[in-house]
């Protein structure tokens, strides 16, 4: 059971575009606030009318200059087959005895939770049986329901807490449902629309923490309080059992309920990457488990993992930040510090994760950004066996997952690549060799492409990787158009992968495709990811930059055929990108990003990242954030690409205001070629269903083709 936050996910390439430039509001421009100095700060009401006319404005100009064609209807069309398409993996999770999937299609656009037993999933042609269908159940209630997931009551495995957004943001409902009676349970447990944390205690208790009123939610929008609720009591009678304070993030709770080994953890999640972790026993006492705040740790059964993110000094032995140590949970709880090493990094592998089956562990590894597996079992006298789980194919991406750690050995295989289709397999520790499951099918002919790794040096000459995707006899004479992508944060590690959507939208348009692997990822780890933090964040652009050079001096392409794209954080890079190394790039797509880092901590769930940017409310810090805050760096009379901002009213994340905020400045400075779509629903994910990723991803396709030369180049 992993008792340690997780950070926020990377995104899928998303799109937006122009219109006329708008007039700024002359109250506002005529305000003398000094703290703020901001003429569009009424964008930031997110749903009032004026500022939805403002949206519907910019919507209608851009999809007008790049969606109103033949030409984007049939990319939509195509995107929208692949992510549409019955030949997908169906990825199951393993629940009682059943195996269930959550699964979109052109008939299901919200999607159905459905069901099937191993046997009929071995099938080309599997039997589901429908559990909740949201289309149905939205038609039903008024509402459009956006799936986030189902946690389930172990043993028996009947009664589930079933959370949905109402149009796809963080917050969402809480609902009990029953899976023999496949029904909401009348009377039962339900949690109002909000930043929700729930946890099953028994049949008849749950952990929640929730939005109870004032001062309930701490300064990063989620809950600040973990209350236990009784079956058939109000809500606001839930007893509170621990609370953290306002400046924290979160606070929340769990039950292991893995039969025979039965515990109750408190967390107070400091920070992004800090927090503690309380034991709760039987009479509601809490003792801390004391390892160091930075780590992300794991207890299953009799083991605790400890994986601590910078260098740990205990019992005379020194372990380095990405390492992995092992103990057994009672003897460390008691005061016992003997440590197992699993894993060690080097300055080329890192660990991306683990996963427990019933015996054993499997650690997934990276090394220079390739996968590779190992297994590892406890044996006598504290020591481990390891071995390989196989070879893993060049420039790939390899993750093994336990099936069930309850129940057995076996465990899911999965392998993709950039031009490699998606393969799932399930194989058994110590029995069957890994057996083919399901299989991708090919959405593009890969044949004319290759994947190649590159390492460039950056600006203070550390070595940084990228993956390149190109046409095998492509000639290095600098035409071709390319996009580089990048995240760069949040020790999010950037893999290969398999796309439809890019090999059918870019690739087979001629184009090139770049995924930069820039500090601030976790892609070597906890050193790789602070390496960009706070003050040193511009390492991460100077890293990107660094790529956008390379390409230009190997002959792939030229600055007025390189395009930058990036989501989220990753927005925050491109948008970097724009105000500060505009020189290198033709056009830059900007999706859900943060921008304005003078009121990000201000806006929708932005405290919660102060740990990664730093705090702009301190002088001291403002001074280096404002070096990388492109909404206080753009500037009039500039040579700046265009540029497509693209967010969703939805999003309670990162919220759409930074866009409108920063497409309405370059607007004023007279900037036409300043882009702006703002979808309603999708959440920080941008998008609610299919059809509407299928519109966004061809309007950033779309737009990149126009202003890089792909489709003159065609």
């Amino acid at each position: 059971m992993n008792l340690t936050p997780v950070a926020l996910a990377t995104l899928v390439v998303l799109a937006g575009c122009s219109q006329p430039a708008p007039k700024p509001d002359a109250a506002a421009l005529a305000r003398t606030d000094a703290t703020t100095e901001d003429p569009w700060l009424w964008l930031e009401d997110i749903h009032g009318e004026r500022p939805l006319a403002w949206v519907a404005e910019h919507n209608a100009g851009t999809a007008k200059a790049y969606a109103d064609t033949p030409a984007f209807e049939r990319l939509r069309s195509r995107i929208l087959e692949v992510l549409d398409s019955d030949a997908r993996i169906p990825m199951v999770e393993k629940i009682g005895d059943r195996y269930y999937n959550f699964w979109k299609d052109k008939d299901h656009v919200l999607g159905l939770w459905r069901r099937t037993t191993l046997e009929e999933y071995r099938k080309a042609d599997p039997a589901w049986e429908t559990v909740i269908d949201l289309d149905a159940l939205s038609a039903t209630d008024g509402k459009r329901w956006v799936w986030h997931g189902a946690h389930c009551l172990k043993p028996a495995n009947r009664r589930c807490l079933v959370a949905m957004s109402p149009g796809g943001g963080d917050a969402d409902v809480v609902r009990e449902f029953d899976l023999v009676d496949k029904a909401f349970v009348e009377g039962g447990f339900h949690v109002p629309e909000a930043k929700s944390e729930t946890a099953w205690i028994d049949a008849d208790h749950i952990y929640v923490g929730t939005d109870f009123g004032p001062g309930s939610m701490t300064k990063s929008s989620y809950p600040r309080t973990v209350r236990v609720w009784a079956r058939g009591t109000p809500l606001a009678e839930a007893r509170q059992v621990y609370e953290v304070g306002m400046d924290d993030l979160a606070a929340s709770a769990t039950r292991d309920l893995t039969p025979g080994f039965e515990r109750d953890f408190l967390v107070r999640t400091i920070d992004f990457y800090t927090s503690e972790i309380f034991l709760r026993d039987a009479q509601g006492t809490l003792h801390k488990v004391d390892v160091p705040l930075d780590a992300v740790v794991d207890v299953h059964r009799e083991w605790l993992l400890v994986a601590p993110r910078s260098e740990w000094k205990v019992d005379g032995q020194t372990h380095p930040g990405g390492s992995l140590l092992a103990a057994r949970f009672d003897d460390y709880m008691a005061g016992k510090r003997e440590l197992v090493t699993l894993f060690t990094p080097s300055e080329t592998t890192s660990l991306s994760g683990h996963s427990w089956t019933r015996h054993h562990l499997i650690l997934n590894l990276l090394d220079d950004v390739s996968s590779r597996q190992e297994v590892l079992t406890p044996a006598a006298a504290g020591e481990w066996k390891r071995a390989a789980l196989g070879g893993a194919p060049a420039l790939s991406q390899v993750e093994a997952e336990a099936v069930d750690a309850d129940d057995s050995d076996a465990y899911f295989l999965s392998v993709t690549g950039f031009l490699t289709p998606t393969t799932l397999a399930l194989g058994e520790i110590g029995g069957a060799a890994p057996a083919m499951l399901k299989q991708t099918p090919a959405f593009f002919d890969a044949a004319p492409y290759a994947v190649s790794q590159h390492f460039v040096a950056s600006k203070d000459g550390t070595r940084v990787p990228y993956f390149q995707i190109a046409p095998r006899d492509m000639k290095l004479d600098g035409s071709h158009p390319t996009i580089l992508n990048g995240y760069g944060g949040f020790e999010v590690a950037r893999l290969p992968m398999y796309s439809g959507t890019i090999g059918r939208a870019w690739l087979e348009q001629g184009g090139v495709y770049v995924v930069s692997n820039i500090r601030g990822g976790g892609e070597y780890g906890p050193r790789w990811h602070q390496a960009a933090l706070k003050a040193n964040r511009p390492r991460a652009y100077e890293d990107f930059a660094a790529i956008a050079e390379d390409l230009v001096r190997r002959g792939v392409t030229s600055r007025e055929r390189l395009g930058a794209t990036g989501g989220s954080n990753g927005g925050l890079l491109v948008g970097n990108m724009l105000t500060e190394y505009p020189q290198l790039f033709g056009a830059i797509v900007c999706q859900v990003p943060l921008l304005d880092m003078k009121r990000y901590t201000h806006l929708s769930a932005g405290a919660s990242w102060i740990a990664e940017y730093g705090d702009p409310d301190k002088p001291e810090e403002w001074n280096w954030i404002r070096t990388f805050s492109p909404y206080q760096n753009v500037e009039p009379g500039q040579d700046y690409p265009p540029v497509l901002f693209y967010t969703a009213t939805s999003d309670d994340r990162v919220g759409p205001v930074q866009a409108r905020k920063m497409a309405a400045r370059m607007r004023e400075f007279g900037y036409a070629n300043a882009w702006f779509y703002e979808n309603t629903e999708g959440g920080h994910g941008g998008a609610a269903d299919n059809r509407q990723a299928a519109y966004m991803n061809a309007m950033t396709y779309a737009f990149l083709a126009r202003e890089l030369g792909l489709e003159a180049s065609r």
